[in-house]
């Protein structure tokens, strides 16, 4: 099939009428994708302030081992709430840097393993985060904690989330890349 000389789509497109409004309704959707930068914004400064504050609980439990006034027990289990709250700042930058790349600019010089070119790339990204971080949660309280039975409620509830987590990852997102 032969296509249509370029002045001839120009000439429909002109008077179509809702060629107009399909043009205005593209500008407002293509600016209005701005206003994502205040969640990107909220989440940057939100992973910079739970990373500082990490750093401060290290330098704080450093003190503390240095200065003996921390059980081993005590020191382990701030260090892995230390951990936790770094990976939570983690957390906080890739859902930036990945609603940055979806409504801003998808061609920011990244590692491979931060690329994201659609929701479902995110989605991937931050399931596979959070099961981090339940384990470091999961871990902590494990150490901390006086009550076997208390230990095993927690342990099967985030079983049960990160089973649910890891079966939205290999069917639901899975399914959406084929």
């Amino acid at each position: 099939m032969s296509e249509a000389p370029e002045s001839v789509v120009e000439s429909v497109r002109e008077n179509d009428p809702r060629g107009k409004s399909n043009a205005f309704v593209g500008r407002v959707a293509s600016f209005t994708r701005f206003f994502i930068l205040i969640p990107i914004t909220g989440l940057a400064i939100a992973a910079v302030v739970m990373t500082a504050v990490a750093v401060l609980d290290v330098f704080k439990l450093t003190m503390e081992a240095i200065t003996h006034h921390a059980s081993m027990t005590t020191l382990i289990v701030g260090f892995i709430e230390v951990a936790d709250v770094f990976l939570l700042s983690v957390v906080l930058y890739i859902m930036g840097v990945g609603l940055y790349e979806l409504f801003i600019d998808d061609n920011l010089p990244l590692p491979s393993w931060l690329v994201i070119h659609n929701l479902e790339d995110l989605k991937e990204k931050l399931v596979g985060v959070v099961i981090v971080v339940l384990a470091v949660f999961f871990l902590g309280r494990v150490i901390e904690s006086d009550s076997a039975i208390d230990v095993l409620y927690l342990g099967g509830g985030i079983a049960l989330i990160i089973a649910a987590l890891s079966y939205f990852a290999s069917r639901v997102l899975e399914g959406h890349k084929k």
